[in-house]
């Protein structure tokens, strides 16, 4: 459906950019008047076939492209990574920087960069207050809080 109303305007504009152009005072008539009908036929098939099928191909292939979607759109998270990313949002997201929750902190490390985030790290960074050196406060979650934060950083981070 969304492919007719994106087609729809360009093959309007198309057709009346044609129609202007076969319209006006020996202009295109001139240059038209030695060549067959059925040549005439030929372009117009050509012009909207081109004017179609290019448009069509490219917006049937979007899904194959390079970066089209993001891979975790399709997923559909836990009750406990759905509750982690809202704690993320409440109590880490001025600090870190993530992208799954368009998170952009000055503070801390970027969490999308840092490598390989597992619940035990980040469960460990939450207890001990990142890597320790009090740049972070220690046991800012706890308990099922700061597994369901630890569960939804290691599921997003990096991806």
């Amino acid at each position: 459906m969304y492919i007719i109303f994106f087609l729809l305007p360009w093959l309007l504009i198309g057709l009346g950019v044609l129609a202007v152009g076969f319209r006006g005072p020996g202009g295109p008539r001139q240059l038209m008047a030695g060549t067959s009908a059925g040549f005439k036929l030929l372009m117009l098939v050509i012009y909207l076939g081109v004017g179609l099928t290019v448009p069509a191909i490219v917006l049937a292939n979007r899904g194959k492209a390079e970066g089209a979607t993001n891979h975790l759109q399709t997923v559909v998270p836990s009750a406990q990574v759905q509750k982690g990313k809202t704690l993320f949002r409440a109590t880490c997201a001025s600090c870190h920087t993530l992208a799954a929750v368009n998170a952009r902190g000055v503070i801390g490390p970027d969490l999308d960069r840092i490598g390989t985030m597992t619940p035990a790290r980040v469960l460990s960074a939450i207890r001990i207050g990142g890597t320790g050196q009090n740049r972070m406060p220690a046991g800012l979650l706890q308990g099922s809080n700061a597994a369901a934060v630890a569960a939804f950083v290691s599921a997003v981070a990096g991806k």
